[in-house]
């Protein structure tokens, strides 16, 4: 295939040190803490897509401090231990993005957050009640607060929710504007010297001299040293990895006459989300209706999940409310059946950092870092 590649292109842009493929917020704090440990380090940046692939710029903008069943569920599958590592990890990685971007620049607002029980799960609500101190004794160390959750179902008039019979709030869970997050760390790149170069989708590694090549749709990068941030769509370099693609299906609502709804919410041990945005109503989820055909790489909707999300909106969210479906989206996240990251050399040269198990808001800074860190290490 040729390229029509100029010897001053060639020269330029197609080699570096570091090239990390993938410029989701994972593979840009990578970028940049590399930069950062050693400016001389020369980095570049390699994204299939004209904006971030996977989920950067498609999730839902949840600060995803996590909700009481949901850490339950994660406590059962990691234990106490683990879990008290992985809350940590979310909440410093939150702290790191929002001490390099600034407050303003992912627009941060931290209107708490909620979990809603509806009348048929009680039990489901008792047995989250009954673990509130539990989780607050749990997480107390890590973000120096006593009482994070706490029951709310007084609440529940004030949102206008139907069919709601328990609350439970977060006082630390927050919302951001992922558009505004990856500008800024795009921003944030480039004045380290990082160069991003999108729409360039990448075939294939391979092992050359002390280094790697890099087969591309835009032609070969040559690297000594190579990170993949590509979250759930590693396995198509690398796969024998134990990541799982799991599709997330949004909707927003045309704006709505005095909205009564402000915060993040969570519905159905988190599979369920929804928040306010623009006087408007943002809800994600239903995944678990359909495990199977979820677990893709390809972005759509389906109509089971569209229909459960209206019906939801309809009923339980803005019931006895005039509303319109205005935008609709999906993103590829990725899991396992671990909930900690892989973060590691995978062959001679070529290092990853995937797997953010939904949570990539919170804990993709601290992944970045550390795979970063590793990267230079190998240097």
């Amino acid at each position: 295939m040729s390229f029509n590649l100029s010897y001053w292109e060639k020269k330029n842009f197609f080699s570096a040190d570091v090239i990390v493929i993938g410029s989701g917020i994972v593979g840009l704090n990578a970028a940049i803490t590399i930069k950062t440990k050693n400016p001389k380090i020369s980095v570049i940046v390699l994204e299939r897509g004209f904006l971030p692939a996977g989920a950067s710029t498609k999730n839902a903008g949840f600060a995803c401090f996590g909700s009481i069943s949901e850490l339950m569920e994660q406590e059962k599958l990691c234990g106490t231990d683990a879990l008290h590592s992985l809350i940590s990890k979310r909440w410093n990685g939150l702290l790191k993005l929002k001490n390099l971007l600034g407050d303003d620049n992912i627009a941060f607002e931290n209107y708490g957050g909620y979990e809603l029980f509806k009348n048929e799960e009680s039990t489901l609500a008792n047995d989250c009640v009954s673990k509130i101190s539990h989780f607050n004794s749990l997480i107390e160390d890590i973000v120096n607060k006593k009482d994070t959750y706490y029951e709310a179902s007084s609440k529940i008039n004030s949102f206008g929710f139907s069919g709601v019979e328990t609350l439970i709030e977060c006082q630390l869970e927050a919302q951001i504007d992922p558009g505004k997050m990856m500008k800024a760390l795009i921003a944030k790149c480039s004045e380290l010297g990082v160069m991003v170069l999108n729409n360039c989708m990448v075939d294939a590694i391979f092992e050359e001299n002390d280094g790697c090549s890099i087969t591309t749709n835009q032609g070969k990068f040559i690297a000594k040293k190579v990170l993949l941030t590509t979250n759930a769509f590693v396995k198509g370099l690398v796969p024998n990895l134990a990541v799982s693609p799991g599709r997330g299906q949004v909707i927003v609502t045309s704006p709505i006459k005095n909205l009564k709804v402000k915060g993040t919410f969570h519905y159905d041990k988190g599979y369920y989300y929804f928040r306010n945005v623009d006087n408007r109503i943002l809800l994600g989820g239903g995944r678990n209706l359909d495990f199977k055909a979820e677990e893709t790489t390809e972005f759509g909707e389906t109509e089971l999940v569209q229909n459960s999300l209206y019906q939801l909106l309809k009923e339980v969210i803005i019931p006895e409310t005039d509303f319109e479906i205005e935008h609709k989206w999906s993103g590829i996240m990725a899991f396992g059946p671990q909930l900690a990251p892989i973060i590691k050399e995978v062959k001679p040269n070529v290092f990853c950092a995937v797997r953010c198990n939904g949570m990539g808001i919170a804990i993709g800074s601290f992944i970045g870092e550390e795979a970063g860190e590793m990267v230079v290490e190998s240097l």
